[in-house]
């Protein structure tokens, strides 16, 4: 018996027994992660998803096919034909613009401001807006130059002083492109559709379309064409076409990935029938 009993005590004194759990020494911390681990994961993959498509800059006014990440910010003054603005619209398609995953990008567009010259409705914010748009193929300029996108949109009626739509609004739209050298086109065709209050906004079918050709690396001079086919409500039968001169500057760096790009235009109404008679456009954009 007194064997066994130093035969233990000697077995414990060298660990030969495992010891309890409350007794196990606490795990050592993990290493500190990598700060600019997730994010320099996360730009690899948005350039590699960004490598499959081509290069073209982004419209002033038509929304481009191609996936971007940026943060930016529009601005527009509607006039009429004696230099009056009826309208100011602060923020218009400003919002963050991510890629999330390969093929697909993600636009959070917060609500404009408008400030109003005329009429009897207050100034104030519009509606909050949001796009998916999913890349279905595509190819950079080495092997093709084209691109097709699906995108869903949508608006929720968040405007003040019924300064946004009076229901929400689902925006499915196709979009394509094909470059040749330093020329490009690209189109869009989309339709807007109330979920609710159909007669007093009617639906709407908007089609887009933009001619670029860039110049010296950072020029893009472009000619965009902008129609809107409407069907029930106050303007039933009815559609409008604007044409777009306008001129992009861009990218230009500012550090590592991110970058600059500006650009305006001018819509001047191409149609008998106009909402308005012409509207200036201004962009700025910060890609990263």
């Amino acid at each position: 018996m007194r064997k066994w009993i130093c035969l233990v005590l000697l077995c414990a004194s060298f660990g030969a027994f495992p010891a309890r759990a409350d007794d196990a020494a606490e795990p050592s911390p993990p290493a500190p992660a990598n700060p600019d681990g997730f994010f320099s994961s996360w730009f690899a993959k948005v350039a590699a998803t960004q490598a499959e498509q081509p290069h073209w800059i982004t419209p002033v006014v038509t929304v481009t096919p191609r996936l971007e990440q940026e943060f930016r910010y529009d601005s527009s003054w509607q006039m009429q034909p004696d230099g009056t603005t009826t309208l100011a619209n602060y923020g218009g398609s400003k919002g963050l613009e991510v890629i999330p995953l390969r093929r697909i990008e993600v636009i959070v567009s917060p609500p404009p401001y408008l400030v109003r010259s005329a009429g009897k409705v207050p100034d104030g914010f519009g509606d909050v807006s949001l796009l998916l748009k999913y890349r279905i193929f595509s190819a950079n300029e080495e092997h093709g130059n084209y691109i097709l996108t699906a995108f869903f949109g949508a608006s929720l009626p968040s405007g003040t002083y019924t300064n946004g739509a009076p229901a929400a609004t689902l925006t499915p739209t196709l979009a394509g492109g094909k470059g040749w050298s330093n020329f490009d086109f690209c189109t869009t065709l989309g339709a807007v559709l109330p979920v609710k209050e159909t007669n007093l906004t009617g639906r709407q079918i908007v089609w887009n379309t933009a001619l670029q050709y860039k110049v010296l690396r950072k020029f893009w001079p472009e000619l965009e064409v902008n129609s809107t086919f409407y069907s029930g409500g106050p303007n039933d039968g009815k559609n409008q076409t604007f044409l777009t001169p306008g001129l992009v500057l861009g990218k230009f760096p500012i550090w590592r990935r991110l970058g600059i790009t500006v650009g305006g235009g001018v819509q001047i109404a191409a149609s008998r029938f106009h909402t308005y008679n012409h509207k200036g456009v201004f962009t700025v954009r910060f890609p990263f």
